[in-house]
């Protein structure tokens, strides 16, 4: 399964009020260059070229935000890229933005292994976290 991981910046995106959980809207996008923690907007990354089904600057995720005992859970609805009419990729990481902020802010990147191409028809759906597919965060 992929692995989360934080981009450095955002934690102090968190306490400047840059994401508005409720009323930004934060995408999913696909690339196959690495990114790094050190990336701080969509800018500093290399996405896929758009066609055959994904749009350039991926597709948007809804938000859903619960608390239970003083922890908090940003939860996404799983976003599906479906191929149409030819390939998309290949890609190996599924980068998670906030569409919202002016600079395009990220919020973290799943790494999937190794390259993946889907075939005209496949179809590829992002998981946030493998014990629950939509949980992208949790605060406590």
């Amino acid at each position: 399964m992929a692995s989360y991981n934080k981009f450095n910046d955002f934690s102090e995106q968190l306490i400047r009020g840059v994401h508005d959980w409720d009323a930004h809207t934060f995408k999913v996008l696909l690339t196959n260059t690495a990114p790094v923690a050190t990336n701080a907007v969509k800018a500093d990354l290399t996405e896929i070229s758009a066609g055959s089904g994904y749009t350039a600057g991926g597709t948007a995720t809804t938000i859903s935000i619960s608390e239970a005992s003083g922890t908090t859970t940003v939860s996404g609805s799983q976003v599906v890229f479906t191929a149409s009419g030819g390939s998309i990729g290949a890609f190996r990481y599924a980068v998670l933005y906030n569409d919202s902020a002016t600079s395009d802010n990220l919020v973290a990147w799943w790494d999937y292994g190794s390259a993946v191409t889907l075939a005209d028809g496949e179809s590829f759906t992002v998981k946030f976290n493998n014990a629950d597919p939509g949980t992208i965060l949790t605060l406590s």
